[in-house]
């Protein structure tokens, strides 16, 4: 990677924008021949803003490549299963904004082993090495692990942004405690089992005892002098589940070894590409958002 002066990345975790765009919009938005492409529309309206409202010089766009064939699933095969596969009309417009992506001038990232988390999150670790910033853009509580000095998350949809001290408002446990926030007390987004019967709170107050999940099981002895209803069964489940906390733990960490690397170059957003564009928004219908594209290459 070519080191430079400090430069502010901005990392994209698509997969919510394209969800929450399918399930917001009609699906009367379609191409041409009628095929649905709300999902799409949606989501290069989201790019667009983020554009013109960040004006961001560089961008990168990750998305996962699977529901079912994360490194996760091996460790766990009930990870995620909860989840219902993506219709078929939503699953059909992944390709196109992939394709959007790029022909936006950003970035783009897809892995069918590492999710879009583990990309984002390895590429923010190299960012990070060579003095750079990241604004992850998201709005899963996950990404909160990797806010840091360089590193803020902002929930575009919502306006807001976290550094440390806001992670540690919104939940209470400061950002390297969020993946052992997620192992005591679990996380049904994702299927994850945490310890049954610890709760958000009590994983909150956990934390703030012992500082980390190891911490708490070399002193398990002091769990019950905590100050919360039933400490001494408390320890007790914790005892009797620390497999499925450990397991827990490993399950909610990214990972910062996706196959991916931090190319200033290719994340640097130089504008739209012309003939991909109308090649790909001709195809789509999107005439009228064409129009809304503030920056060309060239």
């Amino acid at each position: 990677m070519t080191t430079r002066s400090q430069i502010t990345v901005y990392l994209v975790d698509a997969s919510p924008y394209i969800f929450r765009a399918f399930f917001s919009l009609p699906k009367s938005i379609v191409d041409p021949v009628g095929r649905p492409v709300n999902a799409v529309h949606g989501f290069a309206g989201f790019l667009l803003r983020l554009i013109a409202e960040e004006r961001p010089s560089h961008l990168g766009l990750a998305f996962d490549g699977s529901l079912t064939t994360s490194f996760r699933n091996r460790i766990y095969p009930e990870y995620k299963a909860q989840r219902e596969p993506p219709p078929p009309a939503l699953e059909a417009q992944l390709d196109d904004c992939r394709e959007l992506g790029a022909a936006l001038g950003a970035a783009t990232y897809v892995d069918s082993t590492f999710e879009a988390d583990d990309l984002i999150a390895t590429l923010a670790l190299q960012l990070g090495r060579d003095g750079h910033r990241v604004v992850v853009v998201s709005s899963d509580k996950d990404m909160a692990q990797l806010v840091g000095d360089r590193c803020e998350l902002y929930d575009f949809a919502k306006g807001t942004r976290y550094d440390a001290e806001g992670v540690a408002g919104k939940f209470s446990v400061r950002p390297e405690q969020i993946v052992d926030l997620l192992a005591l007390a679990g996380d049904s987004v994702d299927n994850i089992p945490g310890v049954r019967g610890v709760g958000p709170k009590s994983a909150v107050a956990l934390l703030e005892r012992f500082g980390a999940l190891e911490d708490v099981y070399e002193r398990l002895a002091e769990v019950e002098e905590l100050p919360l209803r039933g400490a001494r069964s408390l320890r007790r489940k914790l005892e009797d589940q620390r497999e499925e906390a450990f397991l827990s733990q490993r399950l909610a960490a990214v990972s910062h070894e996706a196959p991916v690397a931090a190319d200033l170059d290719e994340l640097r957003l130089d504008g739209a590409r012309a003939a991909r564009v109308d090649g790909l928004f001709g195809r789509l219908g999107f005439q009228t958002l064409r129009d809304r594209i503030e920056l060309w290459a060239g």
